[in-house]
């Protein structure tokens, strides 16, 4: 998803966003502790869109005010 995407949704959308996007970086973090080997690239993909969407948040709380 690329941030003009991001830019369209509502906090709400984002916050659920945020919500789906810890919840896959926790599963990730559990499956390389249980020894299985996800696929490394996707720690750093996730946690890239984590940023985004923080990062869109914090201009929509900053319009807001």
């Amino acid at each position: 998803m690329n941030t003009n995407e991001l830019r369209e949704k509502t906090a709400d959308e984002l916050q659920s966003e945020l919500l789906a996007l810890l919840k896959e970086q926790f599963n990730l973090r559990m499956q390389r502790g249980l020894g299985q080997t996800p696929k490394p690239h996707l720690f750093g993909n996730v946690k890239k869109q984590i940023a985004r969407v923080k990062t869109i948040l914090r201009e929509k709380e900053g319009l807001a005010s």
